[in-house]
């Protein structure tokens, strides 16, 4: 395609050297893009926007023509394609990488594009005069899409480096110096501004999702896109402000713990206001049986299981008080091998594993700091597509005759071959048991569920049992053998749900 458009020239006279010069011929490449294959339409709208890139005396009028011509077609298409990232259980690594790449690029260029019309704001020709006219929409949509950038670069777990904050910053200043941060623009989602769009931004990056997984992470991004009229941003700081950034600076908001250095020009403060109050009206009407509200636009059909962890997430981080944390941090080095899965937890706790003669995927980590409630831990090589928040791991270190048993709670990745993790503990031994339901009257010849009964850290008369995930009932008591004797475990309550398992707390008793 760039080929042919090296060889074009403007309709009318002056050499532009792009087809998309000219409105009717953006309209037809529009038309053509194709409607029955997502992947192929964003493969074809990226490959449009990259040619934009070659040609540097594009009018900046007609190019923001171009590409919102372009982002408005993509729409149908990313969603399609996101869907499919987010709700495909089973794709390959490769399958994950190439959605993610794709749209992720797609985000990253259309940024760039946006980018490449604000110098005219500052010109005094006719060309300015029009960019200046759509100045809100523009910034809106700029900072819409870097802030998509970032939430696709937590997808997978990707610390947004570099200048992402101070090209936010950019556009929100020149929306600012114009007066035009409060213009409305319309969005898929209704009514926008630079400055809602960039707070949007802000409470996503102060909302710590790296704790979340990827499906959690895009609702509590759309939960907050719902709550955002309501967060405080001002370039004054309030009594309860949480936050402060500077937009002329590539760093982004930080706990008003740490205060400027001096009063800037440049500074703006957040707060929640009254939006932490409407979250947590809607975790108790959630609670209490109620559905959501129709205009909080999610873009599927979500039960309460699946929302009521997320908002509780964001009522703990977009508090007025963010939370703290509880046990402090000691300085370590240590190598642990870690092993993950229900199935390898169960073999090194069941009596006959000594670490020798076994082959066991295990990984090598580097244990950095260690507190009370678990450690955090360095790893040179990323492992499978196991490694994500929610993964269940038993970890030695190394010479240590002892394992632990522990939940991924936080995963960064610092580049293709190195990442960081936040382990809590769960606990030091767990009991292999094998489960089955009391109907079951041919006991010894089932099989039953097999399991890891955690008997330390639990209420009075209860235990949790790691099991694979969907073996829990509510209504349904379970057995299991100890010393000869036949016990009973009535449910009590499901604990937490991964992608492999689920824990979930049991009372003990005898069998009736």
């Amino acid at each position: 395609m760039l080929d042919k458009l090296r060889g074009l020239t403007r309709i009318g006279g002056a050499k532009m050297g792009h087809l998309l010069a000219d409105p009717r011929e953006l309209r037809r490449v529009i038309d053509e893009i194709p409607g029955d294959n997502a992947f192929k339409a964003l493969d074809q709208i990226v490959g449009w926007l990259e040619s934009l890139q070659v040609v540097p005396d594009f009018p900046e009028d007609r190019l923001y023509e171009a590409v919102s011509g372009l982002h408005t077609a993509a729409q149908p298409h990313l969603k399609r394609l996101a869907r499919d990232y987010l709700h495909s259980p089973r794709l390959s690594r490769s399958e994950e990488k190439c959605l993610w790449t794709i749209i992720h690029g797609f985000w990253s260029m259309l940024a760039v594009s946006y980018e490449r019309c604000l110098p005219a704001v500052s010109q005094k020709t006719r060309v300015g005069e029009q960019v200046r006219q759509v100045l809100p929409s523009l910034s809106a949509r700029l900072i819409a899409a870097l802030g998509s950038v970032l939430k696709w670069e937590q997808f997978h777990y990707v610390v947004s480096v570099g200048s992402l904050w101070q090209r936010l910053g950019t556009a929100l200043l020149l929306a600012e110096r114009a007066g035009q941060t409060a213009k409305l623009r319309e969005n898929a989602s209704g009514e926008s501004s630079p400055q809602l769009e960039f707070v949007r931004v802000v409470a996503f990056q102060a909302a710590s999702m790296d704790s979340l997984l990827p499906l959690e992470i895009e609702l509590a991004e759309r939960l907050i896109a719902h709550f955002s009229p309501e967060f405080v941003f001002s370039a004054e700081v309030k009594r309860d402000s949480v936050y402060w950034v500077d937009l002329a600076l590539a760093e982004p908001p930080t706990r008003l713990a740490r205060r400027p250095p001096q009063a800037l020009a440049t500074q703006r403060f957040f707060k929640p206001g009254t939006a932490h109050a409407s979250i947590l009206k809607l975790i108790h009407d959630l609670e209490r049986g109620h559905d959501a509200p129709g205009e909080i636009i999610l873009g599927e059909q979500y039960d309460a299981r699946a929302l009521l962890p997320v908002l509780r997430h964001l009522a703990t981080h977009l508090a007025s008080v963010p939370p703290q944390r509880r046990n402090g941090r000691h300085s370590v080095k240590q190598r642990v091998l870690v092993v993950h899965g229900l199935d390898y937890a169960r073999m090194v706790y069941s009596g006959h594993f000594s670490g020798q003669g076994i082959n066991l995927p295990m990984e090598s980590w580097v244990v950095e700091n260690v507190s009370r409630g678990g450690f955090g831990a360095v790893l040179n090589n990323i492992p499978g597509e196991w490694l994500k928040v929610g993964a269940l791991i038993t970890m030695q270190p190394e010479g240590g005759a002892t394992w632990q048993l522990g939940i991924v709670r936080r995963y960064h990745r610092r580049g293709d071959s190195e990442a960081q993790t936040g382990i809590e503990m769960l606990a030091l031994q767990g009991t292999p048991v094998e489960l089955k339901t009391r109907t079951m009257s041919t006991y010894a010849t089932v099989a039953g569920i097999p399991a890891l009964m955690i008997r330390e850290g639990n209420t009075a008369g209860e235990v949790r049992v790691l099991m694979p995930l969907g073996s829990f009932s509510p209504s349904e008591a379970l057995e299991y053998e100890e010393d000869g004797q036949r016990l009973l475990l009535s449910p009590v309550a499901i604990v937490e749900q991964a992608a492999d398992y689920e824990l979930a707390r049991y009372r003990r008793g005898t069998r009736g």
